[in-house]
């Protein structure tokens, strides 16, 4: 049998499980063997497709083979119908054609020796990972571009491996939900939650209630049904189940503002969209039994425009101050023994439930939804893990459950904290374990625009990714930068702009300065975390740009970081080696100050980094004079306590990410 499999491409980066050639592959596969050799490739490199050749396992090779004419520079001429008379390079054997749903087999076998390459998958959703692990594992040499002699067993140790994106309040273009696609193919991601409506807008085209996207989506910014039919289609090519979502009953201004009467709130109000990020307060009214009319019909609509099992509803955030008011809904919960309003929503989710399951779809919804009263035919969507709750109840309780606790990617963690968050906490009972059926990173959009989101999203989900991917005890910190680093060149040149649109807004801050001094500062300062850039949701407005130096700045700064390493491998040796590296990063953050303040000059929005920028200077002083063991007298330790107090003070929303290595050169 000729050797088979389509190449994707890209050089080395990540020490292999054994150690024995150096690799970038992202997400580690289950078994890796290293062998003797190299299968060399040149501009008559091919693929042959044998067994099963769709629409799907065509298109992927082909992608693959335009990607390795971007990274090698040849052009690899392939017959259409991937057939060829001479030996072939590569060959892609699949048995059948995947489904698009949970449980598929997505495993396959890679195969790499000197004489060429095979690729043998159950399906052909196995089939294309293969590619993806291959181009990952292209490398160069003084002789050329080759293919490293292995072995590759590879399957998902999750089903459900997802991505969320939110247009709802910032709308993102078919394009840029494209790019996205691209990069989760990439990682192998298998699942895109849409998040369509929120108090922002509705972000879909309903032919049966038009006022919906008319009325309910700010600035006209909305999805036409043949964008979404194109945005599966091209989701389904590459592997990828697209997931509605409709938020209810909650976060549903917009379709309140269309039908006000089965609107919670008594007497005369207006429903206005929102322009700002939060909680608010409208809500469906859960005794109405036009609400029910409605929505049946809203899903109806939307659901058949998405082909998977599975309709989200959202359901998260409902507070019930509207509830609460209303006098007839509190007579409502009296009548028919709903103590609470946990058990109204209840209610309400399990009448929704009905609805979805006569749409022939199985009901997700945020974790708001689990009672014990909830039908367990619902999937609890994991995201609340403070103040006693505990993420894991619904599992515990027999329910199905999608976990994002630890993976909300908006929040601007760095990459190593959600590496190290495992959907399943060891300690569940092997049937809530099995009842977890993957996981999802969200990336809500209140800071988010087309313009920043690659940046936000990317390369930190890749390491998400692995998680979803592969073996548990994959938690090489070190390594996965190591390897994240090259994965983020990679995505790059594959068409994401998550480096360049850094670059561009510093372009822009800089008003035609040079950009040196303020990369320097970018590169060692990290958007404030969790909720604190935007308190309250109430500093920035929807209409923002969001081009400013928080916007440059990225979740893991790579001078920060790179630095960081150097102070605890310098703290723990003190290695001369790294010494010097430290002290030139230190050189250099002493001086950018200077450097700096032309650009703040002529650059009048820069003014909020003024004072972040002179604290990273005199605490850099600081550091530079511990190292040259000046006298450390009361006065001094004085001084330099002040700076690194200094150093930890936010400027721009921003805050410096290796103040405690600069604190620990200080007290030495």
């Amino acid at each position: 049998m000729k050797k088979a499999i389509i190449i994707f491409l890209m050089v080395f980066g990540f020490q292999s499980i054994l150690n024995a050639q150096e690799l970038a592959l992202m997400p580690l596969p289950q078994s890796l063997e290293i062998n003797e050799g190299k299968f060399r490739i040149d501009r008559n490199f091919n693929i042959q497709i044998e067994g099963l050749e769709n629409e799907r396992l065509i298109n992927g090779s082909y992608r693959f083979l335009r990607r390795l004419d971007d990274r090698t520079g040849f052009f690899f001429y392939q017959n259409n119908d991937f057939k060829v008379d001479t030996a072939s390079s590569l060959v892609i054997q699949a048995q059948r054609e995947g489904e698009l749903k949970i449980h598929e087999d997505e495993s396959y076998t890679l195969l790499i020796d000197t004489l060429g390459i095979s690729i043998n998958a159950p399906t052909d959703l196995g089939a294309m990972y293969a590619l993806e692990t291959l181009v990952q594992t292209l490398s160069v040499d003084e002789d050329g571009y080759y293919f490293p002699a292995m072995k590759i067993e590879d399957s998902p140790r999750f089903t459900w491996r997802g991505l969320m994106l939110d247009p709802a309040r910032h709308f993102l273009s078919v394009s840029a939900v494209k790019k996205q696609l691209d990069a989760m193919a990439s990682m192998k991601m298998n699942v895109m939650h849409f998040h369509l409506s929120d108090n922002q807008g509705f972000r879909i085209e309903s032919k049966l209630y038009p006022q919906l996207h008319q009325l309910g989506s700010s600035r006209g910014e909305f999805y036409t049904q043949d964008d979404i039919k194109d945005i599966v289609a091209y989701a389904a090519l590459r592997g990828i189940r697209v997931i509605p979502e409709i938020d209810v009953p909650g976060h549903a201004t917009p379709i309140l503002k269309v039908f006000p009467e089965i609107g919670s709130h008594t007497g005369d109000y207006e429903y206005v969209l929102e322009t700002w990020s939060g909680v608010f307060d409208p809500t469906l009214d859960p005794t109405n039994e036009k609400t029910y009319e409605i929505l049946k019909d809203i899903f109806t609509e939307v659901s058949a425009l998405f082909p998977d099992e599975y309709f989200h509803i959202g359901g998260d955030e409902n507070e019930g101050h509207h509830w609460d008011a209303n006098e007839n809904i509190q007579a409502f919960m009296k009548q028919n023994g709903l103590e609470d309003n946990s058990a109204l929503q209840t209610y309400f989710s399990n009448r929704v439930l009905e609805i979805v399951e006569g749409m022939g779809k199985k009901m997700v919804g945020w974790d708001e939804i689990y009672n014990p009263k909830l039908s367990k035919k619902a999937i609890v969507h994991g995201w609340r893990d403070w103040e006693g709750l505990d993420v894991y109840a619904a599992a515990k309780d027999g329910y199905e459950m999608i976990i994002s606790e630890g993976y909300y990617i908006d929040l601007m963690h760095n990459a190593d904290v959600h590496y190290l968050v495992d959907p399943v906490d060891p300690e569940l009972s092997p049937k809530a374990k099995e009842l977890i059926i993957g996981a999802e990173a969200p990336m809500w959009s209140e800071l988010v625009t087309e313009f920043n989101i690659d940046s936000r999203i990317w390369p930190r989900t890749a390491a998400i990714a692995e998680r979803f991917w592969s073996a548990e005890d994959v938690r090489d910190v070190e390594d996965m930068y190591r390897r994240l680093d090259r994965v983020s060149l990679y995505l790059e040149q594959d068409g994401l702009a998550h480096n360049s649109s850094r670059e561009s807004i510093m372009k822009s801050l800089s008003n035609g300065e040079d950009i040196a001094p303020l990369r320097n500062l970018v590169n060692v300062a990290e958007p404030m975390k969790v909720y604190t850039r935007n308190p309250g949701g109430k500093m920035n407005h929807n209409y923002y740009t969001f081009k400013k130096f928080a916007d440059a700045a990225t979740a893991d700064a790579p001078d920060a970081r790179k630095f960081n390493y150097l102070v605890k491998d310098y703290m723990k040796t003190g290695d001369a080696i790294a010494e010097k590296e430290i002290r030139s990063y230190l050189k250099t953050w002493e001086a950018n100050h200077e450097q700096l303040l032309p650009v703040i000059q002529q650059s009048p929005i820069l003014g909020e980094i003024k004072e972040l920028s002179e604290n990273l200077s005199i605490v850099s002083q600081y550091a530079i004079e511990s190292l040259n063991g000046v006298n450390k007298t009361d006065s001094w330790k004085r001084k330099a306590s002040l700076a690194v107090a200094n150093a930890r003070k936010q400027g721009g929303r921003t805050e410096l990410a290796m103040v405690d290595s600069l604190e620990l050169l200080i007290n030495k």
